[in-house]
């Protein structure tokens, strides 16, 4: 009896060694472009690997192709920002654990001058029905990105068909998609957070800000084990942990760029997802 105590107790040290050898390793995220293009990826990266010991490997695509990425098991983790996408892709066994992280706002950027008069506009949809009724030039990503299902909602929202040939579907990340929405002097929907990085490299103006309907939501999920068992998840949950903690939600509140937010702290203010 006693023997099988001590292999019953040798296998379990064995295998709690093997958890942390694996776990202190490489980290694979599949990411929304906004988190690298503000920055923000490159300040958590080198501070998860102090805490941790982990190594942070980032793809930053949009949120379809996230999500695709951990369908397939070729991540760990997927921070995203569509969350009835997430949901969908969660119900269908892909995810577990996911958990908010922080928000922002979406907002219209075009030109100065403005002809759809965007600007005196009192919520998202109308600005959109003022766009397509002026025919003026709109950009989007279309990339199926967190950014371009919002896209998609606000049109169906304000009962308008993104078809006319002002519409331009990019199929480019949102730094990509705002610098033709500049070279094109056209309209565009973009994050607040990579709005305030390119700010200085663009001449368009942000025309509206202000509706509910734009609030931006980022979650943080880790691909299922019990989907693909070769994933790291407890590198994963390590991660999950380390951007929810309280001492990266401030850092989070704190990373301003210009003197401004970029993203705003949300971890245990939404309900969680098991």
């Amino acid at each position: 009896m006693r023997l099988f105590r001590l292999l019953g107790l040798s296998c379990l040290i064995i295998m709690l060694g093997l958890s942390v050898a694996w776990a202190k390793g490489t980290v694979k995220l599949a990411t929304t472009t906004s988190t690298e293009a503000t920055g923000l990826l490159d300040k958590l990266r080198p501070m998860f690997k102090a805490r941790t010991g982990n190594n942070l490997h980032v793809i930053a695509v949009g949120t379809g192709k996230a999500l695709k990425l951990g369908a397939r098991g070729d991540v760990d983790v997927v921070w995203v920002h569509a969350p009835r996408v997430e949901m969908r892709w969660m119900k269908q066994g892909y995810g577990v654990n996911r958990r908010p992280v922080m928000y922002n706002y979406f907002i219209v950027v075009g030109p100065a001058s403005d002809p759809a008069r965007v600007g005196r506009a009192k919520s998202a949809a109308q600005a959109l029905k003022r766009i397509k009724a002026v025919g003026a030039k709109f950009i989007s990503r279309g990339d199926e990105s967190g950014t371009n299902v919002r896209e998609k909602a606000l049109w169906a929202k304000a009962g308008v068909k993104p078809a006319w040939p002002g519409y331009k579907s990019v199929g480019q990340g949102m730094g990509k998609t705002l610098m033709v929405a500049n070279e094109m002097g056209g309209y565009t929907l973009i994050d607040i957070g990579t709005w305030r990085a390119y700010q200085g490299k663009v001449v368009l103006k942000a025309l509206l800000k202000k509706d509910p309907a734009l609030r931006n939501f980022y979650s943080i999920i880790a691909v299922s084990p019990y989907k693909h068992p070769g994933v790291n998840y407890q590198g994963a949950m390590a991660f999950i942990a380390f951007v929810t903690s309280p001492k990266v939600q401030r850092f989070i509140g704190g990373f301003y760029k210009g003197g401004k937010p970029l993203f705003w702290p949300d971890a245990g203010t939404r309900p969680v997802s098991p």
